[in-house]
């Protein structure tokens, strides 16, 4: 079988009718492998099934889909010099509800999700080791210690049999911006250079809208916008930021192999143009990234990709990243390895700027249902925000507990 968001192995359980997926929210949504519709279908297909009779038993009665998981990163580093371990904990709540026509494939949600994010043990999160330790990078995007946090609470609805669809409210423009099969930073690689591309300034959670047209079963485009300065701790505050008109949109072209496989066998390019952030002192930018992904062998899922950006307060200007990933089994064990190239702004690190080379493997297992660990190692050589160092290392390994 085609591989399938995230690089799961298998779609919706056979036990499982049309309609429970459509109400589900999967057949007509805006959205990545890491977005609250995916994550809570493949909390279903990885679950035991007295705790799927339950999910059942909120979807007819209630029209309520909930999902619920808890994640820890450990990561350690060969830096001698200061700091080299950080560990992160996340708790999180998501779910949609449907209050209107449940049995029909177009039902629109209400999809939110609440998040907790912690230190666990360590003075310092995965998020913030890269560039303490001289990296041009983040070495694990969302493993974070800022506390509670909204960080989806929007209308999705589609029509036109799905071949048209959209999200607004408050989202996270990181569940739909520049996807591929092995963006799903909770299950897949950890560093920002395998995730949505370091070259796009994509903005915290925050108010926003997006939309997709299918032109064809394989052609489609998305775009929208959203508040470049998002704040998902202060919702109050979202609404005075959009009022500034400091915006962040993108535009992306793009083909598919077919729906159900529409983040592997994927290639799209994606425009996107940002506004000057007056009071965060960042000026705007714009910028392209251009990505290939394809199964092969219905196992394999070779990818490349490539970004470009002026300005925006981006990471790095340049990159280009490869990779090959692996299914291993029927179930979610999975196993890949990504190399990297990139280039920070000279405004970051002055004339001349340091080429940075990462490479990172994964390996995946699914221990039991409802828990998986995601063991990973990372080797950075010519760190650009340190040119003392000719390498480092980063070990890591994920824990995570879905319910």
């Amino acid at each position: 079988m085609a591989q399938e968001s995230s690089g799961a192995p298998k779609s919706a359980g056979a036990n499982e009718t049309v309609s429970t997926q459509q109400r589900e929210g999967t057949e007509g949504q805006v959205g990545g492998p890491s977005s609250v519709h995916e994550q809570a279908k493949r909390n279903r297909e990885q679950s035991r099934d007295s705790l799927n009779r339950l999910r059942d038993r909120l979807l007819t009665d209630y029209a309520l889909t909930l999902g619920a998981d808890y994640n820890v990163l450990p990561q350690l580093a060969s830096n001698r010099s200061g700091e080299n371990a950080a560990a992160s904990g996340i708790i999180r709540l998501y779910g949609h509800w449907q209050p209107f026509n449940q049995d029909s494939p177009s039902a629109g949600s209400l999809v939110f999700k609440v998040e907790h994010r912690h230190l666990l043990g360590t003075d310092i999160s995965p998020q913030e080791l890269g560039p303490l330790i001289g990296i041009a990078g983040i070495t694990a995007t969302v493993w974070s210690d800022v506390g509670g946090m909204l960080s989806n609470l929007y209308w999705t609805q589609a029509f036109a049999e799905n071949r048209f669809a959209f999200n607004a409210g408050l989202v996270d423009s990181t569940d739909y911006v520049d996807m591929f099969g092995l963006v799903n930073p909770w299950t897949d690689f950890s560093n920002l250079a395998f995730s949505v591309s370091p070259t796009i300034p994509v903005p915290n959670q925050g108010l926003g809208a997006v939309g997709r047209w299918r032109f064809t079963p394989s052609l489609y485009v998305v775009g929208g916008l959203a508040d470049a300065n998002g704040d998902p701790h202060d919702p109050g505050h979202m609404f005075r930021n959009l009022g500034e008109g400091e915006l962040f949109k993108h535009l992306e072209f793009g083909w598919i192999g077919s729906w159900e496989n529409r983040f592997s066998d994927n290639i799209h390019l994606t425009l996107w143009q940002v506004d000057d952030r007056v009071e965060a002192e960042v000026e705007g930018g714009w910028g392209t990234v251009l990505s290939f992904s394809h199964t092969v062998g219905e196992r394999w899922l070779p990818f490349i990709r490539g970004g470009f950006s002026h300005g925006g307060g981006t990471i790095v200007d340049r990159m280009v990243s490869a990779g090959l990933g692996y299914q291993l089994n029927e179930r979610a064990d999975y196993c890949a390895v990504g190399v990297n190239w990139g280039r920070p702004p000279e405004e970051t690190v002055g004339d001349n700027p340091r080429d940075q080379y990462t490479i990172e493997t994964f390996y995946r297992v699914q221990v039991v249902p409802n828990l998986m660990i995601v063991p990973s190692a990372q080797i950075i050589i010519n760190p650009a925000l340190d040119t003392t160092k000719d390498s480092l290392w980063i070990l890591g390994l994920k824990i995570r507990a879905a319910f």
